[in-house]
């Protein structure tokens, strides 16, 4: 402020016509005068010639028009940075790294570790209202920058109470994890993880990608999301497929794939080097994806990790037609003419819509237990457009790089605890509906009483086993045979090295080696954990787990019970269950 009244003071002077030319400081005459007057005491001469009395520099009337013009400038300066900050770019909370999408900008958080964290930005519109049970569509555009520094609320499951501080119908977030530093030539290989839950419930939505970039080397990007389940990613009906879109939650999949492709390459990704991974349901989602649309290549990934694929019943869709009569009879829109189901079913709220979004009995089967995966998967005609043993069988998959695996005891969490052997083929029966009579009995005989588990009742070990292999390893066997005979160099087959049965927590490092090396390069062995056996790969001769002679004949004979299990060949086809 002192510089500016004096400067103004000065150019008010300057202006002055009366002001002759030469007397300012260094000139002679009045200047001079001027300045011994002030050095001596005395009393300046005004302009004009007249005394006046000494007044300090901040009375000045140039003193009065800066301080006028500064107010004016703290005012606008106020206004702007209040304009500002209702918007959102100078809070505090604003602070981190940031990333332009076309859409919206998202700022996250830069870990100690040196990770840039991105969480809870949105891949597409919030699936509500009038989008229901749709095909995903573009998310919203914001001229404000968005935080994205906490996970966004999962997909609403099965059975889950709501309200709910942690499941939404508005769910359809994305999460990404990269190295600091990177730019858009940066094009790291990107892990992009499926979360698994049976399709009914998404059940590794935290999952914290910083461990997983810092066992790289700070070498990979990854990225987990959530996708519609339950009822809502997978209610089917003839009604759903003329007014909305079958198997939504595997189009939510397919999206952020393509969400990928074009917009990871803004956090150092490379779009052209993706590797989907999925567990369980999102293992076997990496299989619906690898014979999407009957095998095209959209170019979305270029490999695939699948651990424990599940193959539940996938049916047609005129079989699931009970599951819609069912939620409309539930609701108030039984009433409504058929065209108009729809439109009532998307204006109920979403408390109504979620207290129907629980199993039942399928048609003809008791109501205890109940299945586990009353809502799956569809046969649609388009992204699934025939029953998955039957596209792996015909060669319609994408031919990439896999791995894929199995744990022992696939069927430990979702076996009945069965108390006798009629226990088991009731249990059996209610999840896989078309099995007959026979068929259980057969079953029954195909697994036999097993030694006891602690804490269950005797039959629980055989119905463990028994569905493991039903819904979770004999599919995987199936799949690899199928990429021995159209792929090259692969993984099935019998003969084995030793397995890591006798570890636990050991054999973490060694699994992520071989998945980071086959992220990174391609090759499991590439950079695989120190130690960790070389996976040899001899044409159709080598798996990290044999197959024994008593489980591939169980997995023959569930190979011929898939018309019924619905997962092969089309209802009502002739088959031969021994191979």
């Amino acid at each position: 402020m002192t510089l500016a009244a004096t400067t103004e003071n000065a150019s008010s002077l300057d202006s002055d016509p009366t002001v002759q030319s030469g007397s300012g400081i260094g000139a002679g005459g009045e200047a001079r005068q001027a300045g011994e007057s002030v050095l001596s005491g005395k009393q300046p001469l005004t302009l004009e010639g007249k005394k006046d009395e000494a007044r300090p520099w901040w009375k000045t009337r140039g003193a009065y028009i800066s301080y006028a013009v500064a107010a004016v400038v703290l005012l606008v300066l106020f206004v702007v940075l209040l304009v500002l900050g209702l918007l959102g770019y100078l809070e505090p909370d604003h602070q981190g790294p940031h990333v332009n999408l076309g859409y919206a900008t998202y700022v996250g958080t830069t870990l100690d570790s040196g990770i840039n964290r991105f969480l809870g930005m949105r891949y597409a519109a919030p699936p509500v209202g009038d989008l229901r049970w749709r095909a995903p569509t573009a998310p919203p555009t914001s001229t404000r920058r968005q935080q994205a520094k906490q996970f966004g609320p999962i997909c609403l499951g099965i059975s889950a109470a709501y309200p709910s501080s942690s499941e939404d119908e508005d769910c359809l977030f994305v999460n990404v994890w990269a190295p600091k530093g990177l730019n858009t030539t940066s094009n790291l290989p990107v892990w992009l993880f499926i979360q698994g839950g049976g399709y009914v419930t998404n059940s590794n939505a935290d999952w914290d990608g910083e461990e997983v970039i810092q066992r790289s080397g700070n070498s990979i990007v990854f990225v987990n999301f959530n996708y519609r389940v339950a009822m809502w990613g997978f209610l089917a009906s003839s009604r759903v497929q003329d007014d909305g879109a079958l198997n939504a939650g595997l189009l939510d999949q397919r999206f952020l794939m393509e969400w990928v492709k074009t917009n990871i390459a803004s956090f150092g990704g490379d779009p052209n080097n993706v590797i989907i991974h999925g567990a369980s349901a999102g293992a076997g989602s990496v299989a619906l994806h690898l014979t999407a649309y009957g095998g095209r290549d959209d170019g979305l990934f270029t490999a695939g990790i699948a651990e424990s694929v599940f193959f539940p019943a996938q049916p047609f869709v005129p079989e699931l037609e009970y599951q819609f009569d069912r939620l409309v009879n539930a609701t108030d829109c039984a009433t409504a003419a058929a065209t108009d189901q729809m439109a009532c079913l998307r204006a109920l709220d979403t408390a109504a819509l979620q207290a129907q979004n629980v199993p039942s009995p399928f048609p003809g089967r008791t109501a205890a237990p109940l299945p586990h995966f009353y809502w799956t998967p569809c046969i649609d005609g388009d992204f699934i457009q025939d029953l998955p043993y039957n596209l792996f069988a015909r060669g319609l998959f994408v031919d990439v790089p896999l791995l894929f695996g199995n744990d022992n005891d696939e069927g430990r969490s979702f076996a009945a605890d069965a108390a006798t052997s009629a226990d088991m083929a009731n249990f059996l029966r209610n999840n896989y509906p078309l099995l007959t009579a026979a068929d259980a009995d057969a079953l029954v005989e195909l697994y036999p009483l097993e030694p006891a588990a602690a804490r269950h009742a005797a039959w629980f070990p055989s119905a463990s086993t028994a569905y493991g292999e039903a819904t979770f390893i004999c599919p995987a066997i199936s799949i690899l045979g199928a990429y021995a005979v159209f792929g090259p160099a692969s993984l099935a087959g019998e003969a084995a090295p030793p397995s890591y049965l006798t570890y636990n927590a050991p054999v973490v490092p060694l699994v992520m080696g071989y998945f980071l090396s086959f992220v990174r390069t391609g090759d499991p062995n590439a950079l695989r954990a120190p130690g960790a056996p070389v996976i040899v790969i001899e044409t159709n001769n080598t798996r990290m787990e044999e197959v024994g002679p008593a489980q591939a004949l169980r997995c023959r004979f569930w190979k011929g019970l898939a018309p019924r299990t619905q997962q092969k060949i089309r209802r009502g086809a002739a088959v031969d269950l021994w191979g």
